[in-house]
């Protein structure tokens, strides 16, 4: 199942999603401690949130959460039904064909406003 197999990969590729995740989790945590300094620090702060740069670094982490909860999803049934590691390869095909189809639906509604598809007030 590894050494340069899909196994392999959806391994890594879990490791540093989540590894990522965390990363997103921290920098919530600061994000959300500036509200103690006031409302208008706080919402000076999260302009940032819109700045194309900041957008194109949460498409990554939506692609991390994506990948990491349907791969969550493969490992359990690979975990509890008899013959998970039979099937592990389709079911990791259907792991990237989800995430990068959520990945498109969800990144269009992000990147909108950088190309002034809508107003960023309205498309968040």
């Amino acid at each position: 199942m590894y050494r340069g197999q899909s196994g392999m990969w959806a391994w890594l590729l879990h490791r540093v999603t989540g590894v990522a995740i965390l990363l997103f989790l921290l920098v919530h945590i600061v994000d959300i401690t500036i509200l103690g300094f006031g409302p208008t620090v706080y919402n000076n702060a999260l302009s940032v949130f819109a700045l194309p740069f900041v957008r194109v670094v949460s498409l990554g982490l939506i692609a991390a959460v994506l990948y990491h909860s349907f791969n969550g999803v493969r490992i359990t049934l690979i975990d509890f039904w008899p013959q998970g590691t039979k099937y592990q390869q389709i079911m990791w095909a259907a792991v990237l064909v989800l995430t990068i189809g959520g990945f498109l639906g969800m990144g269009y509604y992000v990147m909108l406003p950088v190309f002034h598809g809508c107003p960023a007030h309205q498309c968040g």
